[in-house]
């Protein structure tokens, strides 16, 4: 019989956890919507997907068919739509602009954060672990670039993560396992055959954890708890049925465009060159994952160690599973890396939870590394801020350099507070970055778009054919001029001559071209009507 007193005790323990989860929940998406929703309309959209995707949303919203996408009047193929879904609806509200091609995306990727400190609080069994595997998600770079962007790859993170949340707190109460199917059909409507190996990966977590495990009987009974079952079928039948519409409509054509053509072929084959080494996506981690990835190997090594306990199962089964299919993939881009990220905020935060929690002095050999950080960050925050009279660089400079510092004195010291001294500063720099026009740098590698589309749109008629002798397409000038604009050669313009009545060029090829009206300039860019030639 529990003592009347130590039962309440532990009802208002419960009860202050329970409170001090949902404040925590709160924070977190509170902070994570304010990053990314922070200047979302203040660039262009960039090539190549979120021209495409904003291209396929805009065609959803005026047509009002929202079934069967289209680019430029042609069936679209490559992925279901419900990211365009989400755009076309704001297009509806608040009509067509940056911000609203990505509000909802971002906020929908935003939500990744605190839903990976619902995934830690379970996994972990405590708040500090799962905290610090939150905060290292929100302030790793490349997640925030890419879940700000108008593509599909956040909302895919989210959502694995709302179906890793489902399938862990199922071994508490069976009902939750109802959420695992809605959760997987969405993240098949968003990126399509993914869910197979996202799927994949919460099937290699259920063999670990009955594996190795103390209660295995749970892991095991999940495949005869009818929850689990009526939530698949319930949230596979949207998906199945919008494929079973694109296949009775397009048949065979679907199946090769679609299946073949797109999906499968990235698994086996190198799709528009975009291919790299099996360790790309290695390099891809090296780069843009600093100063948390110092803590990554450790991690997994943790892991390995604590591999009976939920996060290291989730967090091995993770990392094996989705960085081992990813790198032998035939395929490259660096947005399919996303869904890993997840899994290395566990390993990061596992390792310095864990080490928090025994009393164990903080890492010293990391002093030299976040040493390092703060002279380049100061430094090169100075001279280019100063040099290039940018006050947002400048400004980044100060906060990443200072807070590393600020880190590293605290960690030499060893006080562990020097990793919310870190994270605060890093969430700091990339609200400043993210507020700035610099955090697209791509955007940097042609011509700006919106000048050359408001040419284009000032004199050439709708419906009107236009083409450019740039060396390549841009999905995202296609988008702000409201029409296709294919790359030809200045040789094939001159054969296409009559019946290419526009198009862009560059200056040095007007001395090439047969008679032709100068329109106007910009952006480097020529508009031309072509006149007819004479014999």
């Amino acid at each position: 019989m529990i003592h009347p007193v130590k039962s309440e005790r532990i009802s208002v323990s419960r009860s202050a956890a329970n409170t001090k989860a949902l404040t925590d929940t709160l924070v977190l998406t509170l902070v994570a919507l304010v990053l990314y929703l922070w200047q979302l309309g203040a660039v262009p959209l960039r090539d190549w997907d979120e021209g495409t995707i904003a291209q396929v949303a805009r065609g959803l919203f005026r047509s009002g068919d929202w079934i069967y996408p289209i680019l430029d009047g042609a069936p679209y193929l490559n992925k279901p739509p419900l990211v365009e879904w989400l755009m076309a609806t704001t297009y509806s509200v608040a009509g067509l602009s940056e911000w609203t091609s990505r509000l909802l995306p971002a906020a929908v990727s935003a939500l990744a954060v605190p839903l990976l400190y619902g995934v830690g609080r379970i996994a972990f069994g405590q708040r500090r672990s799962a905290l610090l595997s939150a905060g290292i998600l929100l302030t790793l770079l490349p997640v925030v670039r890419h879940g700000r962007l108008a593509m599909r790859d956040g909302v895919a993170v989210t959502l694995f993560l709302a179906l890793l949340l489902c399938l862990l707190k199922s071994l508490q109460n069976r009902r939750y396992a109802l959420g695992i199917g809605p959760a997987l059909g969405l993240i098949v409507l968003t990126k399509g055959i993914l869910a197979l190996l996202l799927g994949a990966v919460a099937v290699a977590f259920g063999i670990l954890h009955s594996l190795l495990a103390e209660r295995k009987e749970r892991t095991i009974s999940q495949l005869r708890n009818p929850y689990l079952w009526v939530g698949l079928v319930l949230g596979l039948l949207p998906a199945a049925l919008w494929y079973g519409a694109q296949i009775a409509r397009y048949g065979e054509t679907y199946w090769q465009g679609h299946f073949l053509g797109q999906s499968f072929s990235r698994v086996v084959t190198v799709v528009e060159s975009h291919q790299g080494p099996p360790w790309y996506y290695l390099i891809e981690l090296l780069e843009l994952s600093w100063p948390w990835l110092l803590f990554w190997l450790p991690g997994l090594w943790l892991a390995w160690r604590q591999r009976r306990r939920v996060w290291a199962q989730l967090t091995l089964a993770g990392t094996v599973v989705y960085l081992g299919a990813i790198s032998i993939m035939s395929t490259k881009l660096p947005w399919y890396i996303m869904p890993l990220y997840p899994f290395v905020a566990l390993a990061v935060g596992g390792y310095l939870g864990h080490r928090w929690q025994i009393g164990a002095k903080p890492p010293r050999w990391a002093v030299g590394f976040l040493g390092l950080i703060a002279i380049a960050g100061l430094g090169g925050g100075l001279y280019i801020g100063i040099a290039e009279g940018r006050p947002s660089l400048l400004l980044m400079g100060l906060l990443l350099g200072g807070s590393a510092g600020w880190a590293t004195g605290q960690l030499w010291r060893g006080q562990w507070r020097w990793c919310w001294t870190l994270m605060a500063g890093l969430y700091a720099t990339l609200l400043v970055l993210m507020g700035s026009n610099v955090w697209l740098w791509e955007l940097n590698e042609a011509f700006d778009v919106k000048p050359v589309a408001a040419l284009v749109r000032s004199h050439v008629p709708d419906g009107v054919r236009v083409v450019t002798t740039f060396g390549y397409g841009r999905p995202s000038l296609d988008f702000y001029s409201d029409r296709t604009i294919p790359p030809v050669s200045d040789g094939t313009l001159v054969e296409q001559w009559e019946t290419a009545a526009y198009a862009l060029v560059l200056p040095e090829q007007l001395e090439v071209l047969p008679p032709h009206q100068i329109l106007g300039e910009a952006a480097g860019l020529v508009l031309i009507q072509t006149l007819p030639k004479t014999d």
